[in-house]
């Protein structure tokens, strides 16, 4: 089971995330969150380490300014957490690795994935809202039963402490990786590095 750490901006919280040996540390570059990184130094990314792969989280970004900013912090990865297309998303699998996230709800249609089965590595299933993630809310993981293709997924939406042993139930062949975000902070992209450590510990525990 991989573990993303989302929502990162502090330059001493980001080491220390990082001792953690995280599989993912995501970045997100969608002005609107509170977790945005403007403002942060070309150089800030630079030295975390090779096998931690580094995601650009954006919204609905035009194409040109999410390469600059894969240039800019050289991510390995990027998430697109908005309505982009398919043809969209498979413009940068050459270059970088591409998650493409789906708000979901008891009403999601997952026979929309099929369009994106060969533009994105991974999906991301997180709750549906109107604030693109980040939310702290859990959506029924039930429904992931309805999901049929075999691109790997990361869940994501309102993991915690308290639910994280439940997702050892969720059987589903694809899933692939945690995202976990708000329920460990101490405010917003500060992150509980005391309580990372213990969820890390519950996800790796067989």
């Amino acid at each position: 089971m991989k573990i993303k750490v989302c929502g990162l901006k502090y330059r001493d919280n980001i080491k220390a995330v990082e001792a953690l040996a995280p599989d993912y540390m995501g970045f997100i570059c969608y002005a609107q969150s509170p977790r945005f990184i403007g403002g942060m130094a070309d150089d800030e990314l630079v030295n975390i380490p090779t096998d931690i792969i580094k995601v650009g989280v954006f919204v609905n970004e035009d194409a040109d300014s999410i390469s600059k900013m894969i240039y800019k912090y050289k991510f390995d990865a990027i998430q697109l957490h908005g309505s982009e297309s398919p043809e969209f998303c498979d413009m940068y699998r050459h270059e970088v690795q591409v998650i493409k996230a789906f708000g979901v709800d008891e009403n999601f249609d997952f026979a929309q994935l099929e369009a994106y089965r060969n533009s994105a590595d991974y999906f991301l299933f997180d709750t549906k809202t109107p604030v693109h993630g980040g939310s702290g809310v859990t959506f029924n993981w039930d429904i992931l039963d309805q999901y049929k293709l075999h691109v790997p997924f990361f869940l994501s939406g309102g993991l915690s402490l308290d639910n994280l042993e439940e997702i050892k139930k969720i059987t589903h062949p694809a899933f692939y990786g945690v995202d976990l975000n708000s329920k460990f902070e101490l405010s917003p992209a500060l992150k509980d590095t005391d309580k990372l450590t213990k969820a890390f510990n519950k996800v790796k525990a067989e």
